[in-house]
This record gives structure tokens, C-alpha cells and sequence, in this order.
């Protein structure tokens, strides 16, 4: 259960949207690697999991461990600060002769996406924000 601090209510959000953008610049970076080494034989493409994990702590599905001495691993995702972009190696093979897992025109269709998504994002937070302002200058 999440318990929060009033002043914290309106930010939950901003938060949320904060950890996206993070995972979307990481994956920006994961793509743009994928695309430098298209021909680089062996080379097998990076991916970042980030959805699945976010999904999991918001539905409270996470397993979670008790931490009962302060020497112990944390378990599971305890805050939203513990949600974090992980990069993996996509290990699966395809039908090119040089061992490279590539696919140019899937890389370039997931950065196309990964931009929008970025800057739909990005918007939302500078939404939110001159949402405060208007509130904190106008409001009585």
C-alpha cells in the first residue's frame, strides 16, 4: 500500500511521468547503439524493459520482500524510485549469415515510436507544471 504525504499528492504524477521519460531516453540510447552497429557481425541488438516493471508496481503485483535487517537485499520494487529501465541482450537469432540480430527497419519503426512517445511525455510534464503555475499565481 502506498502511503504518501499530503505535499506529495501532486506530484504522484509528475513522478510517474519523470521515471517514463528516464526510460524513454534509455531506450533512445539502446536504439540509437542498435542502429550504429546494424553491420557489426555478432552483434546482437539491445532491448529495455521498463512497461512490464512500472505495470507491476502500479497494479501492485511486484513481489515484494521484508527487509528485517538493514545487511538484507531489498526484494521487489518498494517505491516508485526502485522502478528502473533495464537494458538486455536479445539473444534471439534471425536469418543473417554474420550472427547480428538487426533489423534496420524495425529499429528505425521503434525510434519513430520512442521520439513521440518522448515528447508526448515530455509535454504532459510541462503541462502539468503550468498547470501549478496558473494555480499558484492565480489562485485564491
Amino acid at each position: 500500500m502506498l502511503t504518501m504525504n499530503f505535499f506529495d499528492k501532486p506530484f504522484q504524477n509528475v513522478n510517474l511521468l519523470g521515471k517514463a521519460v528516464n526510460a524513454s531516453w534509455v531506450k533512445h540510447e539502446a536504439i540509437s547503439n542498435n542502429i550504429a552497429n546494424v553491420n557489426t557481425p555478432k552483434y546482437k541488438r539491445n532491448v529495455v524493459q521498463f512497461e512490464s516493471f512500472l505495470q507491476e508496481y502500479l497494479n501492485g503485483t511486484t513481489v515484494r520482500g521484508n527487509l528485517t535487517h538493514p545487511k538484507h537485499i531489498p526484494l521487489g520494487a518498494r517505491s516508485i524510485d526502485d522502478v528502473q529501465p533495464v537494458v538486455v541482450k536479445d539473444l534471439s537469432t534471425r536469418s543473417r549469415l554474420d550472427g547480428n540480430n538487426v533489423d534496420i527497419d524495425i529499429e528505425m519503426g521503434n525510434l519513430a515510436k520512442n521520439t513521440i512517445q518522448y515528447h508526448v511525455l515530455a509535454q504532459r510534464i510541462s503541462d502539468h507544471f503550468n498547470k501549478l503555475k496558473t494555480v499558484i499565481r492565480d489562485g485564491r
